[in-house]
């Protein structure tokens, strides 16, 4: 047990990604939950629940966007950025959906895995760790495919940049 642990050390770094990715969806799925157990609330008791309230559930299905932006908000039917119906947050959508499939992107992302992957090749051959080709083999191998992928679809990007 203590060899597994020596050798394979590095698998806590996905292990604990996975482990708080998982805490912030059930987080989120609590909070969601809460949020309509207020409404549902409000519901019970015949009331009318603030539109805030309403709004943070809907988001931008009911027809206006968080923040008062919509087709009768400020700025007309476009909000006052010019385009879409939202504020800083569709934005940040937009410019994370946008730029992330362009060509400086997928090539940005070839050079870092490509990196990452020459390192571990290195450290194959060079690390005078013992037990550790072994892993360090693995990694390397998974990581040069992982960038020959990112290559091809770079190469895509580049090509039908237009279309």
């Amino acid at each position: 047990m203590e060899e597994f642990f020596r050798d394979y050390w590095w698998l806590l770094f996905p292990i604990g990604a996975f482990v708080f990715g998982a805490w912030d969806r059930w987080l989120a799925y609590k909070r969601s939950r809460d949020h309509l157990d207020l409404l549902k609330h409000y519901a019970e008791q015949g009331k009318e629940p603030p539109p805030e309230l309403v709004r943070g559930v809907g988001g931008d299905m009911n027809g206006e966007a968080p923040g008062g932006y919509g087709p009768g908000g400020p700025g007309g039917p476009y909000g006052p950025y010019g385009y879409g119906w939202g504020g800083p947050r569709y934005m940040r959508r937009m410019y994370r959906n946008y730029y992330r499939y362009g060509p400086y992107w997928q090539w940005r992302r070839v050079l870092v895995t490509g990196a990452v992957a020459a390192g571990f090749w290195w450290a194959a051959q060079w690390a005078d760790w013992p037990g550790a080709d072994g892993a360090f083999h693995i990694v390397a191998i998974i990581m040069t495919i992982i960038t020959i992928a990112n290559l091809v679809f770079a190469l895509m990007a580049w090509n039908f940049r237009d279309k």
